[in-house]
């Protein structure tokens, strides 16, 4: 996967976009940090939706809050 900076990335995008849609991804980097992936799209994720919902609440189920109380936490947060 090839990189460019952002710089790069705005003023070259239609070149850009011309190699993702043959397949490429292209990571787009700000000040050598990765920020974004330029990637063809794909029209057809094929989620299945009966197990991701499976899959959150076996995450439920695994991470529970332990008596604390979410309101709490976003009040905390907002102060």
């Amino acid at each position: 996967m090839d990189s460019v900076g952002a710089y790069q990335a705005k003023t070259h995008l239609s070149q850009l976009l011309e190699r993702v849609s043959k397949g490429e991804r292209i990571t787009i980097t700000r000040h050598g940090v990765p920020v974004a992936i330029l990637q063809p799209f794909d029209s057809d994720p094929n989620m299945d939706v009966r197990s991701a919902i499976e899959e959150l609440r076996q995450f439920r189920n695994k991470n529970r809050l332990d008596g604390l109380c979410l309101r709490e936490m976003i009040e905390e947060g907002r102060r």
